[in-house]
């Protein structure tokens, strides 16, 4: 659906409340994952979790299950609408976590997380193909860089808000917060949501349909090659995920420190955001974007040069320096790789959600695990991932964009 013909959907809700909403439905997500780090050791003492590198599990399952998941509610966002799916995935979510906060063993927690992450799919698919139907070209990648801004305030305080949640209580609590703030979203959308999916594009929703979609979603080589490297560029973010708690308690060992040293990157993904919303829609998804890719890999490049001449233990202030000039640049890429990945794909906007977020969050999931089960002691299987990850990226926007960078293909519309 474009801009006018969404034209009915707006008098009930402003673009702030859109960029809101949308903001804190992706929000669970980073809620289920980033309020629990500081708990980690908790909750794998109290499940009897022997090897500490297994504890990053509960982080994994949960973004595997929301993976997997995505591959249906986008079909069945495109069938039924935006809004009935979404508000069926939050129900689930909030089930997953009243069950995760009376789990009596490990094993039975991968599998309510698991479940907890495909109820979480739906907002992730859903709310990308709710500003698709909403917003097209620079406009989208605008509105997704603001939702990404307000979305990036999340990560900057859960840490904190599990810290302080474990210094009143147990670990269980943790999993009643986030069905408390799942409840809140639930009611939220079902008062104010309008039905944003245009009627002409309904789509079947059978076995048939569902390979079609995906088939004219594959085929598309700007949006296939895109979607690969939205996979791979956030697999950075999912190593930093599983290797935050031990990266900086264990190697640099600041303890109770942990929430601000990563509300501190938050703080600089959402300035970032900010910068992106405001310059994209002069300068285009794509010379902001590649600018900052090149920016990204050469800033690694150094960073691992350095890491390896101080043995993987180099000064806490120096890698934070280094992380934060990177991660700047890194906050330009998400919201602009999958604005280009969804751009050709607004007529199956739902499916198109659907293979980005599968392979965006199942693939980088595995591609993150394998940097956080590389742990060793030290940060050089950390910034290794960034960089190897960097350099696949940069490799795949060069095919896409046929070796000629920063050439929007659409200026009226990237």
């Amino acid at each position: 659906m474009t801009e006018n013909t969404a034209a009915a959907a707006r008098p009930t809700m402003s673009k702030w409340e859109v960029v809101v909403m949308m903001a804190m439905l992706m929000a669970l997500n980073a809620l289920a994952i980033d309020i629990m780090l500081p708990g980690l050791q908790q909750i794998g003492a109290s499940l009897g979790v022997e090897d500490e590198n297994s504890r990053q599990f509960i982080v994994t399952a949960y973004v595997l299950g929301m993976g997997f998941a995505q591959l249906f509610f986008g079909p069945l966002s495109d069938r039924f609408g935006r809004k009935l799916p979404l508000l069926a995935g939050i129900i689930v979510y909030l089930a997953g976590s009243l069950a995760a906060a009376i789990v009596p063993s490990f094993m039975m927690m991968l599998v309510i997380r698991f479940i907890q992450g495909i109820g979480s799919a739906s907002t992730r698919v859903i709310s990308i193909s709710i500003v698709r139907d909403l917003y097209g070209g620079r406009k989208m990648a605008e509105v997704m860089s603001l939702v990404m801004m307000v979305f990036m305030i999340i990560p900057i305080v859960a840490p904190t808000i599990g810290q302080s949640i474990l210094f009143v209580g147990e670990w269980h609590l943790i999993f009643l917060f986030l069905a408390l703030f799942a409840a809140a979203m639930f009611l939220w959308v079902l008062i104010r949501l309008p039905e944003t999916l245009n009627p002409k594009d309904v789509r079947e929703f059978s076995v048939a349909s569902v390979v079609r979609g995906f088939i004219m979603v594959l085929s598309n080589g700007t949006a296939a090659l895109y979607i690969l490297a939205a996979t791979l560029i956030q697999g950075c973010m999912f190593g930093y995920i599983t290797s935050a708690q031990q990266i900086y308690i264990e190697v640099f060992g600041i303890g109770t420190l942990f929430p601000i040293a990563f509300a501190g990157i938050g703080v600089v993904l959402s300035a970032s955001a900010l910068a992106n919303s405001r310059m994209v829609g002069k300068f285009g998804m794509r010379r902001l974007s590649q600018t900052a890719l090149i920016g990204f890999v050469a800033t690694m490049a150094l960073w691992l040069i350095l890491d390896l001449a101080f043995g993987g233990h180099m000064p806490f202030l120096l890698f934070y320096a280094l992380f934060a000039i990177g991660w700047f640049q890194y906050g330009w890429l998400g919201a602009n790789i999958n604005t280009m990945a969804m751009e050709p794909l607004g007529h199956i906007a739902g499916i198109g959600s659907s293979v980005l977020g599968f392979t965006g969050t199942a693939g980088s999931a595995l591609l993150g695990s394998l940097v956080g089960l590389s742990f060793n002691g030290t940060t050089t299987p950390l910034i290794t991932g960034f960089f190897c990850f960097g350099v696949a990226t940069l490799a795949v926007v060069v095919i896409a964009e046929r070796g000629k960078l920063f050439r929007p293909h659409n200026p009226a519309a990237e």
